[in-house]
């Protein structure tokens, strides 16, 4: 825009003047700028990309590919010029979200020619092609393709967002854990619930018609009463079978500091602990408060018609901001597509700021099933999380918590934090080494906190 405004004022300069040679240098000038700019829409315009994603020889469906921690994947972006006049310059790149390839914790690392520059013929095409290894769980984006060209004489430049990005899903690591026993107090076992084998009389789950063979004891005279027939009384389980996870993946539980490693061991803490259960063939189920990566996505998607490079370069980055509110659960179940679902879920989870663990708890209480432990992964205690749990044990729920990569300091206020709820049974994970022990040892309050 400021050279149409130097032009204009060497325009009117030469008629105050009456100087000839002087507006025909600004004719020219405007008639190259107009130039310039026409050629520079007509090459933007006239330029098309095509993407393909292969693993081990296959196309990424629409869906994405669901890969494992270090499979790797083939990416072509072929560029084509369709219009009638060569492209004197583009450039091409082939955009990767910056949280998949930050240096300190990549979870994507890309090799070969991912950006490139060059002059495109007509009718002709630039072909990039290189490689992307996954080191890291999450619902990764590959691309859009970013397109910058403009005239010789740089007085105008042009962007597009072509070629739609495709995505891969890759599952967190599976770690083998050495024992099962993850709630000592009130065991889980192999106990075929339909028929309710064990049940205790002191804690009644509902109310069902008199059957012939009932007990005195188990008639409600009550209802039976009340309605005018009788009525017997269902007591719930008392043992437990499988476990619902309760994990905590709000932003606020993670300091900066930690990060991003402390959040991926809490996942795979998780995803360890549900697949030992599913392998006992006992139900399992999840419940927590992350963003959806493939929702968020679906949602919020990405700007296709950029005007400046920094809009060019938002529009290939997935969007950082969160919208839902609704938290992420897997009803608790038994079977291998459970467990399918329950992987799937941890892969595409992000960190989110919008429910914290104490409002997840009080959204999902009524779902939790009194039949499962329920296990809560969290790398930060607080009051109200605290609290939260302990209303779960007063409701009659098995609870049990896993701390994720605590010092002393946030051990010990969380283990008073947990006890004054009545809540013993816990567990702790420095590391991803030692995540196999995690089931066979729990905290005791020595001085200082130690495993037993």
């Amino acid at each position: 825009m400021p050279w149409w405004f130097a032009a204009a004022a060497l325009l009117l300069a030469a008629l105050a003047i009456e100087s000839g040679l002087l507006a025909y240098a600004a004719y020219v000038l405007l008639g190259v700028l107009a130039l310039s700019r026409w050629l520079a829409a007509g090459w933007i315009d006239s330029l098309t990309a095509v993407r393909s994603v292969k693993a081990g020889g296959v196309d990424a469906p629409e869906d994405g590919l669901a890969l494992e921690i270090g499979d790797k994947v083939r990416v072509e972006v072929v560029v084509t010029n369709g219009g009638s006049l060569p492209v004197t310059w583009v450039l091409v790149e082939d955009a990767l979200p910056s949280t998949s390839t930050d240096p300190r914790f990549p979870k994507l690392k890309a090799k070969g020619r991912r950006v490139g520059v060059g002059t495109i013929a007509s009718k002709g095409e630039m072909t990039l092609e290189y490689s992307v290894e996954c080191l890291g769980r999450g619902f990764h984006q590959i691309g859009p393709c970013v397109l910058e060209t403009g005239d010789l004489f740089g007085l105008h430049r042009r962007f597009r967002v072509v070629a739609p990005p495709k995505f891969v899903l890759v599952y967190p690591r599976i770690v083998s854990l050495l024992g099962y026993d993850v709630s000592s107090r009130r065991p889980i076992g192999d106990v075929v619930m339909t028929h309710r084998l064990y049940e205790d009389p002191t804690r009644i789950a509902g109310v069902r018609e008199y059957q012939p063979g009932d007990p005195l004891n188990r008639i409600h005279w009550k209802a039976s009463a009340r309605t005018g027939v009788l009525h017997s009384k269902v007591h719930e389980p008392s043992t437990l079978s499988g476990v619902t996870l309760l994990l905590d993946f709000h932003l606020g539980s993670y300091h900066k500091q930690g990060e991003p490693f402390r959040s991926e061991l809490a996942v795979t803490a998780a995803v360890s602990i549900a697949h030992a259960v599913y392998l006992m063939g006992q139900q399992i189920g999840l419940v927590t408060n992350a963003r959806d990566a493939a929702e968020r996505i679906r949602t919020e998607g990405w700007d296709a018609d950029p005007r400046t490079r920094q809009q060019a370069q938002a529009s290939a980055a997935t969007v950082e901001a969160a919208r839902g509110v609704e938290p992420l659960a897997v009803a608790t179940g038994r079977g291998p597509e459970l467990f399918q679902r329950i992987r799937e879920t941890l892969a595409r989870a992000e960190l989110s700021s919008v429910l914290t663990f104490a409002e997840l708890l009080t959204r999902t209480a009524h779902r939790l099933p009194r039949d499962a432990t329920a296990m809560a992964v969290l790398a930060e205690v607080t009051a109200e999380s605290a609290i939260a749990l302990g209303n779960l044990k007063r409701r009659g729920l098995a609870v049990s918590c896993v701390l994720v990569q605590m010092g002393d300091d946030a051990m010990e206020r969380a283990y008073g934090l947990l006890a004054s709820e009545g809540i013993r049974d816990l567990r702790h994970c420095p590391s991803e080494e030692a995540l196999p022990e995690l089931c066979s040892h729990s905290v005791q309050r020595l001085a200082p906190y130690a495993m037993a």
